[in-house]
């Protein structure tokens, strides 16, 4: 039976304020549990908007994370399709679109993240195209089914992981593709130049063509259809579709306007401690909008992976709970192209590391690579190699200085790496990478 003399609610419908309710029922938490969403779908995860459901492998009932039936026995109250639209930290209530106003003890905030805006002329033409919603994947399976058949182009904004993602599901449907980016290469602002030509050639390999050094700067239309795009260095690219993948921005509006405290910086996000509570003390914030002080890495963090809604979601729940939480969790993330399944965990931006190193065989697509700085592993990556992501991240997380030889060497299993017999000599003359 719940108790109604304390309610906890949730605003974001998503993976994090799924699994945050789920939790609470799990830890004994009797009281109200109220989760709104503003979109009419039932929670659900978003990896699939760009992989297997984009495909056509897999059915829309997949990518819910619970059954619908499972809400109501598990004491789960819905709001759904309403939005919350203003936050009264005072009277501690939420109102929603439709007027309602729902009073709470303690508050999670877990919104998510917004597509950016392609802020060019002609996005107002049918057939340009968003991916961040389970209805944005329902309307571009379509597309890109119909861009296959006629041998239509589909021009992408943005060389990130959505971009390529939905480039790999265009090709095999048959659609042309064009991917534009302002980087150098593909991934480059997570992988940096040395993996992100790796992609390149994946892609390239598959009949993508990419316009690199780029931005779009008109979408270029008839009767109303896109016909065409332009490029700041003078190109055009025949398109019949276009995608913006230019990123997404933390949706923060609701605690901005309450006076929460917000990250500084163009990455943003609710601003967080290590056991995800606001500055107010009865709000806490986790999953794409909130940025983590991460006590690991020590700098504040906003990660926008599925891992992170995954694992934070619960753990702002048991900090609701009053129980003592350190979310220290590394950023992880995976990505399915054609033939290539990989997985990622750490963080090592380009300028953080003054090395990689790989061990495997490249050239195949089978290998893992590391990102050092003065030979302690920042990230790493296992391509087309399984059941590493464990050895990976506890090397990162002992921050033990390694042999980059010993590293790039299949022969020595990586659980030994980090250990003082199996560090390696680290500062031995000659020690070198490869990248």
């Amino acid at each position: 039976m719940v108790d109604a003399h304390r309610t906890f609610v949730i605003v974001g419908g998503g993976l994090a304020g799924a699994k945050a309710a789920e939790t609470l029922r799990a830890e004994g938490f009797t009281g109200r549990v109220i989760l709104i969403g503003d979109e009419r779908d039932h929670p659900y995860e978003r990896p699939p908007l760009s992989k297997g459901y984009l495909t056509g492998s897999d059915e829309r009932d997949s990518v819910f994370v619970h059954e619908p039936a499972w809400y109501a026995g598990a004491d789960i109250e819905l709001h759904l399709g309403q939005p919350a639209v203003r936050l009264d930290r005072e009277n501690k209530a939420v109102s929603l679109g439709d007027g309602t106003r729902v009073h709470y003890d303690k508050l999670l905030l877990v919104t998510g993240a917004e597509p950016r805006r392609l802020e060019v002329p002609g996005t107002d033409l049918a057939g340009v195209h968003h991916l961040r919603r389970l209805a944005h994947a329902d309307r571009l399976r379509g597309v890109l089914s119909a861009l296959g058949q006629e041998n239509g182009h589909l021009v992408i904004a943005g060389a990130g992981w959505i971009g390529l993602e939905v480039a790999a599901a265009a090709r095999s449907y048959g659609a042309e593709v064009t991917v534009v980016a302002p980087s150098p290469t593909p991934l480059h602002s997570v992988l940096g130049p040395e993996l992100g030509a790796l992609f390149a050639d994946l892609h390239r390999e598959h009949g993508v063509r990419f316009h690199f050094g780029a931005r779009l700067t008109e979408i270029v239309g008839e009767d109303g259809l896109v016909h065409h795009v332009r490029t700041d260095d003078g190109d055009e690219h025949p398109a019949h579709d276009v995608l913006a993948a230019i990123g997404a921005a933390p949706r923060t509006a609701l605690a901005e306007a309450a006076g929460l405290e917000l990250a500084p910086g163009p990455s943003g996000g609710i601003a967080v401690d290590a056991a995800l509570r606001t500055s107010d003390p009865d709000i806490y914030a986790a999953g794409d909008a909130a940025a983590v002080r991460h006590p690991l890495l020590g700098e504040r963090l906003r990660v926008e992976h599925w891992a992170n809604a995954l694992n934070g979601g619960p753990a702002a729940a048991r900090s609701m709970l009053d129980q003592e939480v350190s979310y220290d969790r590394l950023p992880y993330f995976f990505s399915d192209q054609y033939d290539l399944g990989m997985e990622y965990s750490g963080y090592a931006p380009p300028g953080s590391y003054d090395q990689v190193v790989c061990r495997g065989d490249v050239g195949k697509r089978e290998f893992v690579a590391f990102w050092l700085r003065d030979n302690q592993v920042l990230a790493g990556m296992n391509a087309n190699i399984w059941d590493v992501t464990g050895p990976i991240q506890d090397l990162i997380r002992s921050g033990a200085k390694v042999d980059p030889h010993t590293l790039a060497d299949p022969g020595v299993p990586l659980a030994s790496l980090g250990t003082p017999d199996g560090a390696g000599a680290a500062d031995a003359p000659g020690a070198a990478g490869t990248a």
